[in-house]
């Protein structure tokens, strides 16, 4: 008989290295577990845009840089489909995070002609065309965790079959193999539990892309 598959959505914005570092690891539970993740975006400009006037000025400009990769992703999502989402993510993520390029333009459109996407898909940042599916995504995964949270956004099923959402998990570095098995085996575990909402302590070390 063959084993049931789960199916885990993950909200990320590329920008965010929390996120890249927690993406990392459902990939991996990917390859450990009978797992599927649906990936969709979320935006930090959007979380934060309420708030701009609290912020730093140093976070301030990274919420306005923030705005062009997420837009890029779900133009190719609109405009070539869901299968695109994930795999866009990882190229960005990549030279983002662990290649240090920064969101350039020039980093964008290398990550977009590496999945086989038109390289003009880059104006995309700059254009507001598809903010209104940007926001309703954003939308569909804070609405599930409540504003006093960030990126990444998991739901995995709960009790009777009910979707749990959750920030986080919040991890460095990423676990991988059996590591990964049981950090994922843990995340069902806590959401199976009536009214179980957070686990949390100080972080003391940075993200490290491996």
């Amino acid at each position: 008989m063959s084993e049931s598959r789960t199916t885990a959505d993950f909200w990320f914005d590329p920008m965010c290295p929390w996120a890249w570092m927690t993406s990392r690891w459902m990939l991996e539970v990917e390859k450990v577990r009978p797992v599927d993740v649906r990936w969709k975006v979320m935006s930090l400009a959007v979380l934060n845009e309420d708030k701009l006037d609290e912020l730093p000025e140093q976070y301030r400009e990274l919420l306005t840089a923030a705005w062009g990769p997420v837009r890029v992703v779900t133009a190719a999502k609109e405009l070539h489909g869901d299968e695109y989402v994930g795999k866009l993510y990882t190229a960005l993520g990549t030279r983002f995070h662990n290649n240090g390029e920064g969101a350039t333009k020039e980093a964008i459109v290398a990550a977009l002609e590496e999945v086989g996407l038109p390289a003009s898909l880059a104006e995309y940042a700059d254009r507001d065309e598809y903010d209104t599916q940007l926001r309703a995504s954003h939308k569909e995964g804070i609405d599930k965790v409540g504003q006093d949270v960030g990126t990444p956004v998991i739901a995995v099923p709960g009790p009777d079959g009910d979707e749990v959402a959750f920030f986080g998990p919040v991890v460095t570095p990423t676990p991988r193999g059996e590591s990964a098995a049981r950090l994922w085996d843990g995340t069902l575990l806590v959401a199976s539990t009536p009214g179980f909402y957070e686990i949390k302590r100080t972080r003391t070390a940075a993200p490290s892309f491996e």
